[in-house]
Order: structure tokens, then sequence, then C-alpha cells
């Protein structure tokens, strides 16, 4: 810590080879926090918060959200945890690790006196590179058993382990029913949750699940060939948009007042009812005698419905989502062959399902409780993140360590071209990803010495898809062995990590504004 002698006493300021160190140090203790949830032999963290809710998970960014992190630079860990997710839904733990290791290894090279700007220059080298040999080594993505094998290689390890084909399977066709070609979004899949039976029980809703129940319980249950009519305004009487006051001075006034929003409400239900439709699904409030109104005319309808599964709701039923009664006609009703509610305890579900071709779809997620449901629906987003990123790229590399031990082969054969000291920073960045499979057989109880050994044989010897089955703990063919992995979950993992690091690598003078009341805090945060 250095006093500045020009700022506030209240700004705290490292700089140098200190702060350097300190912003690796903490991005190497973020890495390590994660490090033995890699892979199928991966161990679980549990995770309680403030309240003492409990979690338990190996999922990577699930850990790092959940874990208070005051440190700037371990912040930016958290940060491409969070992209990687976003991006690709999986890889969150590997993208964290690789960071972790660039700037340990980094921190080699600056020990020897190796400039941060050269080491951040073989970096952008390797990575570039690293991301063209992905595209040489990559396979097409050419039948449905690929994408089931990448859907369980992202589930493996979870706690979906033990019915990772069923779930699988139910991944797999829900991403089949929603694509159009190549073209397709996690978003058009809802999951919902269920706690109290088994997860073997999962099951594929070819339409929209919502967790709600009819507004008026005089309204039949079951609407079989439903023509739904969707709806972003309330079926209630409207409010003023500026406050109004109404003179009443007689009980007829009054009576002719109540007379005139009951009108109001019976002709907005009867224009619904003129539609055809039989089921109505509302954004907003639907008025007590408005649901009355409707459930004399055998309509099913639900209130409150979230913006969200509007839209599903629109893309299930080919329907479209009206804003004015005035302009509702046939052609805008959504289908769907049947509309259910469904008790459960004291909560209900509508099922609206046997849909024509629907672009949404719903996964039910069950298990015997709330931790494991929890654990079942991460491990199913993985599922689906890899999925999608498969059929929109189109290709796929080879899991189990295989694609990043090809990769170290190629980057050290890249790096021999080069000149200076850029050369030992591409050098090291290979390295680095070579403690992807030593992580692997770490955390699988394997000696990684001689599994890392092993496996540079195999690649020098050509063996592009020779990795890690820690299934059987075998080094083979991963590809055969159905361990697959869409290539954007590495493009980038290795895109993120790198430029993390390079840009941690970059920082030489850390400067911390603090109120007064948090110079303790701050002093242990970044010494």
């Amino acid at each position: 810590m250095v006093d500045t002698g020009i700022s506030s006493e209240n700004v705290s300021r490292t700089m140098g080879r200190e702060a350097q160190r300190n912003n690796i140090l903490a991005a190497k203790i973020v890495a390590d926090i994660v490090k033995t949830t890699l892979g199928p032999k991966g161990m679980d963290k549990m995770l309680v918060d403030s309240e003492g809710n409990i979690t338990v998970t190996n999922d990577g960014v699930t850990i790092l959200e959940e874990m208070e992190i005051d440190h700037p630079a371990a912040k930016m860990m958290v940060e491409i945890a969070k992209t990687q997710e976003k991006e690709v839904g999986d890889g969150t733990t590997t993208v964290a690790l690789l960071a972790g290791k660039l700037l340990e290894n980094a921190e080699g090279l600056l020990e020897k006196k190796i400039h941060p700007t050269l080491i951040v220059e073989g970096y952008r080298l390797a990575s570039e590179k690293a991301e063209r040999i992905l595209d040489e080594i990559s396979i097409a993505v050419n039948s449905r058993e690929v994408l089931k094998n990448i859907a369980m290689t992202a589930m493996t390890g979870k706690g979906a382990e033990g019915n990772k084909e069923k779930l699988a399977e139910l991944v797999v066709e829900a991403i089949d029913q929603i694509a159009d070609g190549n073209k397709v979004s996690s978003d058009d899949i809802k999951i919902e949750r269920i706690v109290g039976d088994s997860v073997k029980d999962s099951e594929l809703v070819k339409g929209i699940v919502l967790n709600k129940g009819r507004v008026n319980k005089e309204m039949p249950l079951t609407i079989v060939n439903a023509k739904i009519l969707l709806v972003d305004f309330p079926l209630e009487v409207r409010s003023p948009e500026m406050d109004t006051k109404i003179s009443i001075s007689s009980p007829q006034q009054m009576e002719a007042f109540i007379q005139s929003e009951e009108i109001y409400l019976k002709e907005m239900v009867d224009k619904v009812a003129e539609t055809g439709a039989n089921v109505v699904f509302c954004q907003k409030g639907i008025d007590d005698l408005a649901q009355y109104y409707l459930a004399k005319k055998g309509i099913f309808a639900c209130r409150r419905v979230n913006k969200s599964d509007m839209e599903k709701l629109a893309r299930a039923t080919s329907g479209k989502i009206i804003s004015n009664l005035n302009d509702v006609s046939t052609e805008q009703l959504g289908m769907a062959g049947e509309v259910e509610e469904v008790a459960r305890g004291d909560d209900s579900l509508v099922y609206v399902r046997k849909c024509n071709n629907p672009k949404a779809v719903t996964l039910i997620l069950k298990g015997g409780t709330q931790h494991l449901v929890d654990e079942i629906e991460r491990a199913v987003k993985d599922g689906i993140g890899d999925v999608v990123a498969a059929v929109k790229s189109g290709k796929v590399v080879c899991g189990g360590g295989a694609v990043e031990m090809e990769l170290v082969r190629r980057l050290k054969h890249f790096a021999r071209s080069l000149g200076g000291k850029v050369q030992l920073a591409v050098e090291e960045f290979a390295n680095a990803l070579e403690s992807i499979p030593e992580t692997l057989a770490e955390n699988a109880g394997l000696d990684p010495i001689d599994v890392l050994t092993e496996l540079r044989k195999r690649h020098e010897a050509g063996a592009v898809r020779e990795g890690l089955n820690l299934f059987n703990n075998k080094i083979e063919d991963t590809f055969q062995a159905g361990i697959i992995e869409p290539i954007k979950v590495k493009t980038q993992a290795i895109s993120s990590a790198s430029e993390a690091a390079m840009l941690i690598l970059r920082i030489d003078d850390v400067l911390i504004s603090k109120s007064k009341g948090e110079d303790k805090k701050v002093r242990e945060m970044i010494e």
C-alpha cells in the first residue's frame, strides 16, 4: 500500500508488482474454489446464505454468484463465468479454472522480468490461433445421437447423473420441436419444477404449462379443441388516467353508475365470446364480475400471466397477443387440443397441450426434494445450452480433455515459429490448457502425471480424438465413447478466459475509494 500524497486519505493505492501479485492471487483463489467441481467425478459445494438457505451444487457460476466476493480482480472472474453461462449455458468451471491458470503461469513469466505487454501479446496470439485450430479439428453434427451425447456429457457429474439418458432424450426432443433449421433459442423452452415425484417421471409437454389456476371455480376444468385468446390488457373497468371526482346526489344515480360498470363488463365478455374463444389468458387482472360472466359462458380464464409466458403461449398456439378487444378476429386466436387445470396439493397447474407444431414447449422436472429439483434444473439448463450451441454452429469437439491436449500440441508447435519472449507466453498459454485434463484426472483420483504423459504420447502419434473417459478410467477415442461438447463451449471459454487474464495483467495500479468506516475492510481485501 502506498500513500499517494495527492489524494484523499479515503483512497487506498496498491501499485507495481504488488498490485499484479494481489490481482493474480485473487484470481487463483477463485479458480481453486471451483477446481474440485470439474468433470463427472467432481465434488459438490454446500452454500449457506445469510438467511440459512442451503444450496448444494457443483455448477461453477452458481457457486461464484452465491459467494460474496469483494476483490475487484476476483469479481472479473465471476463476470466471465456469468458471460459463459449467458452465451452457452455450460463451461463455467472451465472458464474460471483456465483464467486462473493463465494468470498463475503469467506470474512465473513476470518473475523472469518479462514485461506484461509481451505476455499479453503472446496470450492474444495464442488465443486467436487456438480458435482457428478448434475450427480445423471440429466435427460436423450429423445425427440426433450426437446431440443426445452432448446433453448427457453436459449433465454428467451433476444431480441428474442417474437419469441423464431420460433427461437428455427430453432435451433433444424439445429442441427438435422448437428448432427451425439451425435457428433455435433456449428461451422457447419453459421449465416447470415439481417436488414430490421421481426424476424419471419428468416429462416434455408439447405446449405450455403455467403455475396458475382458473380465476373462478365455476369455470370448466378441461377445454377440448381450445380456441385461445391472449390479451395484454385488464378485463376490468378502466380507471381514469388522472384523479377524477364523481359527484352522486341520489340513490338512483348510484344505481345507474353501478349498472353502467356491469354493462361495460358484460359487453366486454360478450365480445370475447363472439370471437369463438373458449380460453382466455390475460396478462393483467380480471374483474370479479367479468369472471362470473366468463364462467356463465363456459370460458376458461387465467389472469396475471407474466409477459414471457404470454409470448411462449403465442409461439406454442400460433396465436397473437391482443391489445384491443375491438381488433380481435378469429384468425388471431391460438389453438390447442386441450387446456386443463391439474391440482397438485394446494397449488394448480394449467396444461396447454396437444398444440399443432408448437414453437415453444415445457419441460416438467420432478424430484424428491427441493434441493434435488434445483440441481436437476441446473443440469438440464446446461444440457439445453450445449445442444442449442451445437445446433446453431453445427460443430462439436471431443471432450475428456482430448481437444485441450490437441490444442497444447499444436500451440507449442506454433510457439516455435515465433521469435523472442512472446514465444514463452504462447507456451505458457498452452501449458494452462493442460490444467483441464490434469484436473479431470485429479478429481477422479487418478495420477495426473501418468494421464498427461500418456495423452501427450498419443496426440504426438496423431490420435487427435484420444481423451480421458472417466466412466472406465481409460484413455480412448472420446467421440466414439459419446463424450462430446459443442465447439462454442471451448471457443467462448478460451476467449473469455484469455481476455480476463490479459485485462488483469495490464493492471499495475489499483486505487480504491472508500468511506471512513470501510478502511480496515479495504486494507484486508487488497493486502
